[in-house]
């Protein structure tokens, strides 16, 4: 999960950019640019690195249980073709 001071600080740093005379909206401004942030970043389908790392460990593993059974099989069909000549 995204630490919530990012939103926080993102945020702010959004209303520095706004000019002088509209200091007075800032702190709307925050608010609404956090809540955005968070709302737009809410709907995407994020995992966490550690998620991430998990899950690439089972595919890294998977991918050579499979090559481990496609050369099996090949050496399986092999033998079965030269039993069968």
């Amino acid at each position: 999960m995204i630490d919530a001071r990012v939103f926080d600080e993102l945020a702010e740093t959004m209303g520095k950019l706004l000019p002088p005379g509209v200091a007075e909206m800032k702190s709307d401004f925050e608010h609404n640019a956090k809540s955005a942030i968070q709302s737009a970043l809410g709907n995407l389908d994020l995992v966490t690195r550690e998620e991430f790392d998990v899950q690439s460990e089972v595919l890294r593993k998977t991918r050579e249980k499979l090559e481990l059974l496609e050369a099996r099989v090949q050496a399986l069909e092999s033998g079965s073709q030269e039993s069968g000549s």
